[in-house]
């Protein structure tokens, strides 16, 4: 894949997950990933990744709003900095999100780090 057409899914998969629209997030993913999908959260075992996705939106979605930070895309593959927050509180969880474009195969690594914004802020 070229630098173009994973930018165009790194962006349509984040406003798909923050429209709410579970069908255009998935189709993110198997446009890009017809020949299979691994996703890692970084200290846990590399899983299937279509099971890990539902897992996350059902579990997620409704509880978290992600803002891109930074995105650096570069010889087909890609890495995110994304703020995760969590809906109605000034808390968020920071991911590094690695994704690696090869031959119709995606592999992701999801570092995660959580922080919270002081009261005063």
């Amino acid at each position: 894949m070229d630098d173009s057409s994973i930018e165009k899914f790194i962006h349509a998969q984040a406003n798909a997950w923050n429209s709410g629209n579970k069908a255009a997030f998935l189709e993110a993913y198997r446009s890009v990933a017809p020949n299979g999908l691994e996703i890692e959260y970084v200290g846990r075992p590399v899983a299937d990744g279509w099971p890990v996705l539902e897992a996350m939106w059902d579990q997620q979605n409704s509880k978290v709003q992600v803002e891109a930070i930074a995105s650096i895309v570069n010889a087909g593959e890609a890495a995110c900095h994304n703020r995760n927050w969590i809906r109605g509180s000034q808390n968020w969880i920071d991911t590094i999100e690695l994704f690696r474009f090869d031959s119709g195969r995606l592999k992701v690594r999801y570092f995660i780090q959580q922080r919270s914004q002081p009261a005063n802020s």
